[in-house]
C-alpha cells in the first residue's frame, strides 16, 4: 500500500520524551509511526535528517478580527501569519462585529474561516449578560468553548454581572464545555483610570498602574470561587503577573478545573521595553509589567502550573498603535507568527526542554478543549499536525516579513535560534521556510471538542432548578 506522505530522517518530539523514527501520512491522519526502512511507499518523501517533528501549535487565543474589522487582520492573512510560525490550529475569540453572541453570528464567522483559512480552527461562543439564553445552542453548533470578559478589549464587550457570571457559569457546567476568561476587575480599573487620567498621567505606566497586580489577581479569585461552586471547567488567559500564581496553586489543589495561559510578552518583555523610546507600542491588556515577574512565570510554565503557551496575536489597523497619550493607544500586539521561534530560542538558552515546549504549546492546550487524540500529539490515528523545525538554524526576526496586515511588530529585529521549516495541516504542507503555500487556502476547518462528561456541583442550588415551575 502507498501512502500520501513519508517524512523520515527525523527526530519526533512528544512531551514525555523523543524517538529516532518516520512518520507515514495517509488521507490527513498519522498512519504509522517506524523506522525509515520499515515505512510504506509514498507519493510524497520529505528528508527530514537533522530535524526534529513536533506536534503542530495550538494557539487557543488569536484575534482574526473578522467579520466587522477586517482592515485590522483577516482570515486570510492571520491563517497565512499562523501557518508560517508552525501553527496548526488557532482558536479566535468572540469580540468580533458582530460577536459571537448567537448561533448566526457564529455562521457568519464560521463561512469567513471556511473560506480562508490555511489552518484549522476553533472558535468561541461569547458568554455576556443578553445571551444566557443562546449558550446551549453555540455549544450544540460546535464552538470550541466560550469567552468571558471580565475585562474590557477590542470591542468593548460589557463585563457582565456577578449573578450573570454564576448563572453563565451554572449553563456552562451542564454543558461540559471549558469558558476561558479575562480576568480583570472592570469597576477598578476603569475607577482608576479615570482617576490617573484627571490626575495628568498620560505615561506609558500609567496604564499598569490602572491595571495592576490586584486588578487581576481579585477577577482571577473570583472567577474561580464561582467555578468550584458550580462545577465549570474554566481558562484563564493571559496570565501576567506572578501574584496570581499562589491562588492558582491553591485552586488547582481544591479541585477546579481549572486550566490557564501565559504568554511571551510576559516572559521575554517588561516595563523597562515599555518605557523605552517608541516602547508605548506595547500597550495590551493585561499590561506588560515589570521584570520580576518574570522568572516566577517561567518556572511556573515549566512545572504545569501555568499549563500551555498562547499568544493573545491582537493586529490593528494604521495609526491605531500611535497616540500623544498611553490612553490613545490601541491595546493589542502580534504573535502567532513568532511565538514558535521565540520559544524554541529559549530551548536552546536551557530556559525549558523540547519536551516542556510540546506540552505547552500542543499537549495540554489539546487536553484542555478536548482534542486530544486528534490534535496535540504524533501518534497513529492523530490528525498530521506537524511542524518540522530546524533548532540549529539562526534569524533574525522582522516587522517586514510578517503575514499579518498590522506591521507594529515588538519583535522586531530580535535573533532567535529555530524555526520552522514546514508547516502540515492533517498532511498538507501549508508553509515551508517561513513562507505560507498559496493553495492551502481555504484548507482549514473548524474543530469541535469532546469532553469529558460534565460535573456540575450544588445543583439543587442553580437558578435553573429554583426557578421551575412549582407542581
Amino acid at each position: 500500500m502507498s501512502v500520501d506522505l513519508v517524512i523520515k530522517g527525523g527526530c519526533i518530539v512528544g512531551e514525555r520524551g523523543r524517538i529516532r523514527a518516520g512518520i507515514a501520512v495517509h488521507a490527513g491522519r498519522i498512519v504509522a509511526i517506524a523506522d525509515d526502512d520499515l515505512l510504506p511507499p509514498a507519493t510524497t518523501v520529505v528528508d527530514a535528517t537533522g530535524l526534529h517533528l513536533l506536534p503542530g501549535v495550538i494557539d487557543v487565543h488569536v484575534h482574526f478580527r473578522e467579520p466587522g474589522m477586517a482592515h485590522k487582520e483577516t482570515w486570510t492573512t492571520g491563517s497565512r501569519a499562523a501557518a508560517a510560525g508552525g501553527v496548526t490550529t488557532v482558536f479566535d475569540m468572540p469580540n468580533t462585529e458582530p460577536p459571537v453572541d448567537t448561533v448566526a453570528h457564529l455562521e457568519q464567522k464560521h463561512e469567513r474561516a471556511r473560506e480562508q483559512s490555511l489552518v484549522d480552527f476553533g472558535l468561541y461562543g461569547l458568554l455576556g449578560e443578553h445571551n444566557l439564553d443562546q449558550l446551549a445552542a453555540l455549544a450544540e453548533a460546535g464552538v470550541i468553548g466560550f469567552k468571558l470578559f471580565l475585562g474590557n478589549t477590542t470591542g468593548n464587550l460589557p463585563c457582565p454581572s456577578d449573578g450573570a457570571v454564576r448563572e453563565g457559569f451554572e449553563i456552562l457546567a451542564d454543558l461540559g464545555l471549558r469558558c476561558s476568561i479575562h480576568a480583570e476587575n472592570s469597576p477598578m480599573l476603569f475607577w482608576r483610570e479615570a482617576r490617573l487620567q484627571a490626575a495628568g498621567r498620560n505615561d506609558p505606566r500609567a496604564h499598569l498602574e490602572a491595571r495592576d497586580d490586584l486588578v487581576a489577581v481579585e477577577a482571577l479569585n473570583r472567577a474561580c470561587t464561582i467555578a468550584e461552586w458550580t462545577g465549570a471547567r474554566i481558562h484563564i488567559v493571559h496570565e501576567s503577573t506572578s501574584a496570581s500564581l499562589p491562588y492558582i496553586a491553591f485552586f488547582k489543589q481544591r479541585g477546579v478545573d481549572l486550566t490557564v495561559e501565559t504568554l511571551p510578552q510576559y516572559l521575554l518583555l517588561s516595563m523597562d521595553d515599555v518605557e523605552a523610546p517608541n516602547g508605548a507600542a506595547l500597550r495590551m491588556n493585561p499590561p506588560i509589567r515589570d521584570a520580576f515577574h518574570q522568572a516566577p512565570l517561567w518556572e511556573a510554565l515549566t512545572s504545569g502550573l501555568i499549563d500551555m503557551i498562547a499568544t493573545d496575536h491582537a493586529p490593528h489597523g494604521p495609526g491605531e498603535k500611535t497616540g500623544a497619550r498611553i490612553w490613545d493607544i490601541a491595546c493589542g500586539l502580534l504573535g502567532v507568527e513568532t511565538s514558535l521561534p521565540l520559544m524554541l530560542t529559549e530551548v536552546n538558552n536551557g530556559r525549558l526542554t523540547l519536551e516542556e515546549y510540546v506540552r505547552a504549546s500542543a499537549a495540554a492546550p489539546a487536553r484542555a478543549f478536548g482534542l486530544y487524540g486528534r490534535k496535540g500529539v504524533l501518534q497513529v490515528g492523530a490528525d498530521a499536525d506537524i511542524v518540522v523545525v530546524d533548532l540549529e538554524r539562526h534569524a533574525t526576526l522582522s516587522a517586514a516579513r510578517q503575514h499579518s496586515l498590522d506591521r507594529q511588530f515588538p519583535y522586531d529585529g530580535r535573533p532567535v535560534q529555530g524555526v520552522p521549516v514546514m508547516t502540515f495541516v492533517r498532511g498538507r504542507l501549508v508553509a515551508k521556510d517561513g513562507e505560507p503555500v498559496e493553495t492551502a487556502r481555504g484548507w482549514g476547518r473548524m474543530v469541535r471538542p469532546t469532553m469529558p462528561a460534565p460535573r456540575p456541583r450544588n445543583v439543587e442550588r442553580s437558578l435553573a432548578r429554583l426557578t421551575r415551575p412549582l407542581g
